[in-house]
């Protein structure tokens, strides 16, 4: 199998299990969401950590916080990621899984949008189109429900900032990750104490201390761990492998599996808001991905015949 071929199957599999998570977070409905996030931070934390020593490269986690800059900036990555995450797990509790996937959705426009604000990346007449028709969807949606989407505009504002901060770190994929949930720990840490011994609940009337309480949950919470690293580490080994615009297509399938849970599994409303909606933003990435795949193929033609012009000046001046 060729190594792309071993890419997509890699990216796949990540965006699969980030599709069906829903399904995982719905059974763990009746534990308080930060108790949730809490084991997330804290067994991502452990598995992430076993990685970096099997690999020998747990100094590295050191160095990535022990510069100034870097650690500012992996600070801000860790607020974004466990602000999405805390979001995530919410919606799926109250039954707004339709609308996480909507910010799945419109986070690729989003982030073109960020980027174009804080790097001043172009963008083409055909992705500024998709950036509107998105931002025209999102309109839409809040007239016709009567209020604004912030689930899908939180999930994915925080998401795109947080790939924002991920490109500005001049570390590895896992030792940033690692770095971010090490900050987010002591945090974890004192919730799961609160939850336990306490009885914290936070946003909800539900009180904590379900680890260890049964089986079953005890399990289930210590598996986020793997249902964050396994997705990451995939990912990281198929973008190694495939072009942008590739992993760019691959990735939609993460959100269409998020809406067909939350519609076919869940049976959540689906309203003629959400339909038009989700028209508009299904047209808007076509559109973006479209014109992405455009540029990058042009972009290969020319480092290819940039490749062939100094090969042939190369063997001219040998003649």
């Amino acid at each position: 199998m060729t190594e792309a071929g071993k890419g997509v199957i890699a990216l796949v599999a990540a965006c699969t299990i980030w599709g069906l998570s829903p399904i995982y977070y719905k059974a763990l409905a009746h534990v308080p969401p930060l108790e949730v996030l809490s084991h997330r931070t804290l067994w991502s934390f452990v598995l992430f950590g076993i990685v970096l020593l099997v690999q020998g490269r747990f100094p590295a986690l050191f160095r990535a916080i022990g510069d100034r800059k870097n650690l500012l900036i992996i600070a801000l990555a860790a607020l974004m990621i466990s602000t999405n995450w805390f979001v995530f797990i919410l919606s799926i509790q109250i039954g707004k899984a339709v609308e996480a996937s909507l910010g799945y959705f419109i986070f690729p426009l989003v982030a073109v949008a960020l980027g174009y604000v804080a790097f001043g990346e172009r963008l083409g007449r055909t992705q500024w189109f998709a950036v509107a028709l998105a931002v025209f969807a999102v309109v839409v949606l809040a007239y016709g429900l009567g209020a604004p989407p912030w689930i899908a505009l939180i999930l994915s504002v925080s998401f795109g900032i947080y790939g924002l901060a991920k490109k500005a770190l001049k570390v590895g994929p896992v030792v940033s990750v690692t770095a971010e949930v090490f900050l987010l720990l002591p945090f974890a840490l004192i919730w799961i104490w609160g939850g336990s011994t306490q009885g914290w609940a936070g946003v909800t009337d539900r009180a904590g201390g379900f680890f260890g309480a049964n089986m079953q949950d005890t399990v289930l919470l210590m598996l986020s761990g793997a249902m964050t690293a396994g997705p990451l580490i995939l990912f990281s080994y198929a973008t190694k492998r495939l072009t942008l615009a590739s992993v760019g297509l691959l990735l939609y399938i993460n959100p269409t599996l998020q809406f067909a849970v939350a519609v076919l599994v869940f049976q959540e409303a689906f309203t003629f808001w959400h339909a038009v909606t989700f028209a508009l933003i299904w047209t808007a990435l076509v559109i973006y991905t479209f014109s992405a795949w455009r540029v990058e193929k042009s972009s290969r033609r020319a480092v290819i015949k940039s490749a062939t012009l100094v090969t042939t000046e190369t063997e001219s001046t040998k003649l």
